[in-house]
């Protein structure tokens, strides 16, 4: 299958990447420059600010293009819900083991997965769910260390009142920057890490099941096009390789991203566009993507995503 992405959609994803551009930036831009790596927890408990040697610096500029590619989950939520896709709950990922997260590392690499789920939820307005997943990330928060930045009390009145949901969204994204600037002044750039993982790995797992239900070409495009964002957070994870939950989760990520090696992108340069949004001139390029991904390929990458994502969550 050949996809052609439009100019005129690109710059409605380049909107809709806006809303959660605070979350993506802050858990990114320098993720990996303050050390932060531990032994594993499996073997004994080590305080959170010890930073060992050997973690590379990644440049600003290579975290910045990350953040242009990636997708968060309110995008590929917003996607999927233009569609006309149905919501699933059988999507999310149960919030029922909580407390059996015991391990600073899978704290960390759930809050990644809820926040995916969260704005999953957030846009369907599901807010009876959303209540449990609100839970769900405070709990983690506090495991984390990180829970006085994480405005519970908001969220769940917002919720409560099945208003304002675009304040609801906001205060979520808020809340996770503010864990991660902590993080990242307390040498935890690990953390953070797995938080951007947990994210990335979640929404890759929405748009599989929504592409396994119902197949459609903008879905299958999306899907193709994590290859390139896979690439550079696989780069970011093996800088914390000598680490032995690191070496696993790169290992249970490789499986994936070998599946992406069929996937042929090019990109076309176009002319850049001025528009207006939120009172400000924004430009965007006008390129153009082309996605080459057979029907083969992309059933093969939605088994692997579902087996690899249901085995982290388990984890």
């Amino acid at each position: 299958m050949l996809h052609l992405f439009n100019p005129q959609q690109q710059i409605q994803r380049a909107m809709i990447k806006r809303i959660f551009a605070l979350l993506v930036v802050s858990l990114l831009l320098f993720a990996c420059k303050s050390g932060g790596e531990r032994k594993t927890e499996d073997e004994f408990e080590v305080p959170d600010d010890i930073v060992n040697e050997g973690v590379l610096e990644i440049s600003e500029e290579v975290m910045q293009n990350i953040v242009q590619n990636i997708s968060s989950p309110v995008e590929m939520a917003s996607l999927v819900k233009s569609l006309n896709a149905d919501f699933s709950g059988k999507y999310l990922a149960p919030t029922d083991k909580v407390d059996d997260l015991t391990t600073s590392y899978q704290q960390a690499f759930h809050l990644g997965i809820y926040a995916a789920d969260l704005g999953y939820l957030n846009i369907y307005n599901k807010t009876n769910s959303v209540i449990d997943y609100i839970t769900a990330i405070k709990t983690l928060a506090d495991g984390v260390r990180v829970g006085q930045f994480f405005d519970f009390t908001t969220l769940k009145r917002l919720a409560q009142s099945n208003q304002n949901l675009d304040s609801l969204m906001y205060i979520s994204v808020h809340s996770f920057n503010q864990m991660d600037k902590y993080l990242r002044s307390d040498n935890r750039s690990n953390l953070s890490t797995l938080m951007v993982t947990g994210v990335w790995m979640e929404g890759l797992y929405l748009a599989t099941q929504v592409a396994k239900a119902d197949p459609h070409p903008e879905i299958a495009e999306r899907i193709g096009e994590q290859k390139i964002i896979m690439d550079q957070l696989m780069l970011i994870l093996e800088n914390y390789k000598s680490d032995k939950y690191f070496r696993k989760l790169i290992e249970d990520l490789t499986i994936i991203k070998n599946e992406f090696n069929d996937v042929t992108i090019t990109i076309t340069k176009g002319e850049p566009v001025a528009i207006e949004e939120d009172g400000m001139l924004v430009i965007v390029q006008k390129d153009v993507s082309m996605v080459e991904i057979s029907d083969n390929r992309l059933n093969s990458i939605i088994e692997k995503t579902e087996q690899i994502r249901n085995k982290l969550i388990s984890n």
